[in-house]
């Protein structure tokens, strides 16, 4: 068997519920206290699962179950309090993108720096400047500091970067919820493309119809524990099932 593109193995995350309370002296010495931090809660534990190579996940669950979380804990920008994860292949994360773009900066300078920062060549990217500023729609802003686009043209133009880049993993957190159906639509056509090509895919949205469309495998998250490990449909029945 091959070995798996992405391994999570047992993991878990915690986080504090409230980070401005402070303990009461009581509670510094307190024995319980001592041991444990303030209001701490786990997102979830006890996580495990392989990625092959060209596979496409869907991440199911409610709200505040921790599927944002995972993806960002797959994309290595958070940590695991418990367990580990081993990506073996490069990311291209479409999670939180406009996060890297500076806002004093020009739409051609963002575009320069972000490009290089995911590994791209000056060459390679003036070869790749005009189709990219074509895909985010944005020609007559090209020499418009970042900051005074609007936050619908933000994505477009960090979609239309990172969506270039060559890695052979993808990951997707609810960057197409903000745009026109038009621009949709072409994210859509890119992100086929994009598996078409064989890239793996873990993609977390609220439309059921898009993880329907793009995934064939579905984890569902729920009560702190990965509940649900196999195909995207039953995935759903059981969410459905539980909270109908």
């Amino acid at each position: 068997m091959a070995t798996p593109v992405i391994s999570v193995d047992d993991i878990g995350i915690r986080f504090a519920r409230d980070r401005r309370r402070r303990a009461s002296l009581k509670d510094r010495f307190s024995r319980a206290e001592r041991h444990r931090e303030p209001d701490e809660f786990w997102a979830f534990r006890n996580v495990s699962f392989d990625v092959p190579k060209g596979d496409s996940i869907g991440v199911v669950g409610r709200n505040g179950q921790g599927k944002s979380t995972l993806l960002k804990l797959v994309a290595e920008v958070l940590i695991p309090d418990e367990g580990s994860v081993e990506v073996r292949q490069g990311v291209a994360p479409l999670i939180e993108i406009t996060g890297g773009f500076v806002d004093d900066l020009s739409v051609r300078d963002n575009v320069y720096l972000a490009a290089g920062l995911h590994g791209k060549t000056r060459d390679e990217i003036d070869d790749e400047f005009a189709d990219i500023i074509a895909f985010a729609e944005v020609g007559d802003f090209v020499n418009t500091p970042y900051k005074h686009l609007s936050s619908g043209m933000k994505v477009r133009v960090a979609f239309a970067v990172v969506s270039r880049m060559d890695e052979p993993i993808l990951l997707v957190d609810e960057v197409l919820a903000v745009g026109d159906r038009s621009f949709r639509r072409k994210c859509y056509a890119r992100i086929e493309e994009m598996l078409a090509e064989g890239r793996t895919l873990f993609f977390v949205s609220h439309s059921d119809g898009d993880l329907k469309r793009f995934c064939t495998r579905g984890l569902y998250l729920d009560r702190g524990a990965l509940q649900f490990d196999g195909p995207i449909d039953e995935a759903f029945e059981r969410y459905t099932a539980d909270y109908a």
